[in-house]
């Protein structure tokens, strides 16, 4: 595989609305954006993964587009978006659009175009079909924000396809016109400077709803080499694409460069494994850390030299890793070290969620009053109505809910942590006044100094981004694992618990990489592990 630039960076997602409001208005923009880009140089990132800041009446938080040519006014005017993209490469940071094109806004122009007449020329631009015999929608296919994906339009007579709100129409992606507008929107923001795409559940726009396909469509991949050499295969970019269905084999479709689709996919299977089998991400089941294991293991082992994997625990739709699978409380700042030594030493891209690198946490609520997202909404009135209680609601959405990841960046003790001088769109976490940026730049042991270490060793040693990954048999709770480029090899060992475990290795000791503990790390044999600790070591390659 020819080395590029995307596989030796680490990637941070701002989720704008969250990240630092500059006006006083409660919500996030742009020019705070700007302005907090040297704490992000000094992070020492490559580049921005920024969610949507389109124009959108912002139904799903933006990721309901109106005009993917404009930006949502909340967040401030193109020129801000253009001095922003600027300012970050300036800074030699990339800014990653993501970009949503398997469904559109209700109120995107071609959708009110199309919704107007059988006959308009956008009509096909949608998904659109009959009732069943007994006026019925077409199919039982479901919404992943509940309830039927089909919508009954009155006017026009006939049902059109949301596979996410009703206020989210999909596009038809069998529509050779519509492709092409997509892809002249997509040059647009290349010309302007941008340094590539992440691409919304493009996992989807192979549908074929009547045969009830969603995911993995069988023209899937001819669109997205369609797409490839049409707009970002003729520049340096890095596109990375949502796919939750995703396996290595099926990985390997979108990210081997010998097929001209995707840099990297965001795969799904090790966040899946806190949910019952066949159920929703609401039914919840502990964590088996030995599976956890075993598929984060096959990732970096089936996808080989292949394709390339991106590595990440948190989003703005996952929760707070640290309260998920971490302990946000006596162990806080050991656990969320661990996690990230843990992930970024393996093989792949790395991505830092906002507040991540900080150490942020869930943050529980008592009635879904306080919740915001549509999604946790939706799924609490209909399960209600089923007859699931409020109590276990209330705790499927504190563990699971996309809120907590959302809640603003917390800057410093001061009110609303510098985030806002106004109310913010969605209340802190009340934890802010100790968990801030500024607390954690003036401790030089504080869980940012270590995500920046982890930075800086990717740009100066190569095995970290190129080499091989072999897991280390161990108990449960530890999860070990080498990394091997020529004659430099890396034994990484994690505690994943709350409870001291022993680990044994006869490895001759060279230097100690990076540790989340004071000391230096000189043996392994039979060496106990405090709860949650973490290091690397160099030892000597005897092959």
């Amino acid at each position: 595989m020819e080395k590029q630039w995307w596989q030796e960076v680490v990637v941070y997602q701002i989720y704008p609305r969250s990240f630092k409001d500059s006006n006083g208005d409660g919500i996030g923009d742009i020019p705070g954006m700007i302005e907090k880009l040297d704490y992000l140089a000094e992070l020492g990132i490559g580049a921005i993964w920024l969610s949507p800041v389109y124009q959108s009446p912002n139904d799903d938080n933006g990721y309901d587009i109106s005009d993917y040519e404009a930006i949502m006014s909340e967040f401030g005017t193109m020129a801000d978006m253009d001095k922003f993209i600027e300012e970050a490469n300036q800074r030699n940071i990339k800014v990653i659009m993501d970009l949503v094109v398997n469904h559109t806004s209700d109120e995107h122009p071609w959708f009110l175009e199309a919704k107007s007449s059988k006959d308009s020329p956008y009509r096909d631009y949608y998904v659109w079909a009959d009732a069943a015999a007994d006026g019925s929608a077409p199919n039982d296919l479901r919404s992943i924000f509940s309830g039927s994906a089909w919508e009954w339009h009155e006017e026009s007579g006939q049902y059109y396809l949301h596979l996410f709100s009703k206020k989210q129409p999909d596009l038809n992606w069998e529509n050779e016109e519509m492709r092409q507008s997509v892809y002249d929107m997509m040059n647009y923001w290349i010309d302007k400077g941008i340094g590539g795409f992440r691409l919304d559940v493009i996992d989807l726009i192979g549908k074929q709803p009547m045969k009830e396909i969603t995911g993995n469509g069988p023209l899937l991949h001819d669109y997205l080499q369609e797409m490839n050499q049409a707009t970002f295969g003729q520049h340096d970019l890095l596109t990375v694409g949502e796919t939750w269905g995703a396996t290595p084999e099926i990985a390997k479709w979108y990210s081997h460069p010998d097929r001209n689709e995707l840099s990297m996919v965001f795969q799904f299977e090790h966040i899946g494994l806190d949910q019952q089998e066949g159920k929703d991400k609401w039914d919840l089941k502990p964590l088996d850390k030995k599976e956890l294991k075993e598929v984060l293991a096959k990732w970096q082992i089936e996808l080989g030299n292949e394709g390339w994997n991106s590595l990440f625990w948190n989003n703005h739709d996952l929760p707070r890793m640290i309260s998920r699978w971490g302990n946000d409380n006596e162990h806080r700042v050991m656990s969320a070290k661990m996690l990230a030594i843990l992930l970024h030493m393996m093989k792949g891209t790395p991505y830092i969620y906002q507040g991540e690198e900080i150490g942020m946490t869930n943050t529980p609520i008592n009635d879904i009053s306080e919740a915001s997202d549509i999604e946790t909404l939706n799924m609490y009135h209909e399960r209600l109505a089923n007859g699931y209680s409020k109590e276990e609601l209330i705790r499927s959405i504190n563990i699971k809910g996309r809120d907590n990841a959302r809640r603003p960046m917390a800057w410093d003790d001061s009110e609303n942590g510098g985030f806002s001088t106004g109310t913010p769109w969605l209340s802190l976490n009340p934890n802010f006044s100790d968990i801030n940026v500024a607390q954690a730049l003036a401790d030089e042991s504080s869980i940012f100094y270590t995500y920046k270490k982890l930075v800086h060793l990717r740009k100066e040693h190569p095995v970290m981004v190129w080499g091989d990954f072999e897991l280390v048999e161990t108990a449960d709770e530890v999860f070990s694992y080498y990394r091997t480029l020529n004659d430099t090899r890396w034994l990484i060992v994690t505690n994943f618990s709350n409870e001291e475990q022993v680990f044994h290795a006869t490895d001759e000791v060279i230097q100690t990489v990076i540790h989340n503990a004071e000391e230096t790390v000189t043996s392994l044999e039979n060496k106990t592990l405090a709860p949650w600790e973490a290091f690397v070591v160099e030892v000597k390659n005897d092959d």
